[in-house]
């Protein structure tokens, strides 16, 4: 039975990850911590767990955290790169779900977090935390910088595409849209229902945290440069990512039918990634509490613009779920285990 730490267990993303490996048959939780709530029942902060844990957050302490199998981090940036090292030290495996080791370049997440990174020598082992394209390296991984939530839609979306260089790599667009689960549980007012009900908006489109990690990743699979325009929107509802995403086809007596075709293949023994049918329109119900992404490819007016519309729950396959479908890797374990729920409908 393996021993998970989790640390920033009062957040979203802590709470989902407490959900999930209590059901797990090879994991369990032996230790949670929060400052703010250090010696709070985690039942009592989260009463939809009541009966699964009797556990206490803590203050974290990497002696503690180091008798650990596994230590995952759900905390905002900055915080995993403090204790990390420490813990890689001791000999426990990481998956850090914040965005402190995604970035390789530490120069270029300076420049996205605006301040300095403490340990860039660990930004060349880390390994990125998607499973559909980095499998074999994350079974042999200490860490592993789990893949944000609108770069994991994202990305499975363009990736056939790119890999067979079937579209032009400069001219992507991915026009994203997340429930406010993706923007923490923190206190805004941007945030509330009365601000939220009702109405659908953009926001940073001059340029988002996520830009950076999407395109390092889209070209490595185009393997050269990339030029992506990613504008994020929010949704009035608290879970799914919907992205909508465009490229032009390079060839255009290459069918939909062959996309179609490259797709189903390319994930053919992707257990968590659902290409549909033609035509299909997915819908962010259908992947509510599951750790699936759902696909569909459209060519309007068979022209020259194809557009993969992609759907995820952002707490699961764009966090939690991801990052204990990583963990399943690392471990040696079936890569589904304690993912296997149903998504919930309605």
């Amino acid at each position: 039975m393996l021993k998970v730490g989790i640390v920033g267990g009062t957040g979203y993303t802590g709470a989902e990850l407490l959900r999930l490996i209590a059901t797990h048959p090879e994991a369990e939780v032996a230790m949670i911590t929060s400052r703010a709530e250090d010696g709070l029942p985690v039942d009592e902060l989260f009463p939809s767990l009541r009966g699964t844990t009797n556990l206490r957050f803590s203050v974290p302490e990497v002696d503690k955290l180091a008798s650990c199998d596994v230590v995952f981090f759900a905390t905002p940036h900055n915080v995993a790169m403090k204790l990390v090292p420490e813990l890689l030290a001791a000999g426990t495996r990481v998956v850090d779900l914040s965005a402190d080791f995604r970035i390789r370049d530490a120069k270029l997440w300076s420049e996205w977090y605006h301040e300095e990174h403490l340990c860039p020598d660990l930004l060349a082992e880390a390994v990125y935390g998607l499973p559909e394209t980095h499998k074999e390296a994350i079974t042999t991984a200490r860490l592993v910088a789990c893949a944000g939530c609108y770069p994991t839609a994202v990305e499975l979306g363009f990736l056939p595409l790119l890999e067979e260089k079937l579209v032009n790599p400069q001219q992507l667009i991915a026009s994203a849209a997340s429930g406010v689960s993706g923007a923490g549980r923190q206190a805004k007012i941007d945030n509330l229902l009365a601000e939220l009900d009702g109405s659908f908006k953009a926001y940073g489109v001059s340029g988002h945290r996520h830009l950076p990690e999407i395109e390092q990743e889209l070209a490595l699979a185009a393997g050269g440069p990339v030029g992506l325009t990613f504008t994020p929107h929010l949704l009035p509802q608290v879970r799914g990512i919907h992205a909508t995403l465009y490229s032009q086809i390079l060839d255009s007596a290459v069918g939909l039918d062959e996309l179609q075709f490259l797709f189903e293949k390319r994930f053919a023994n992707e257990p968590f990634v659902d290409v549909m049918p033609l035509g299909s329109l997915p819908q962010t119900r259908t992947v509510r509490g599951s750790n699936m992404c759902r696909i569909a490819l459209h060519r309007p007016q068979n022209r020259d613009t194809i557009v993969v519309l992609s759907v995820i729950d952002n707490l699961v396959k764009g966090a939690s779920g991801q990052a204990i479908q990583n963990m399943n890797l690392m471990f040696g374990l079936p890569e589904t285990m304690g993912l296997e729920a149903v998504a919930l409908l309605p």
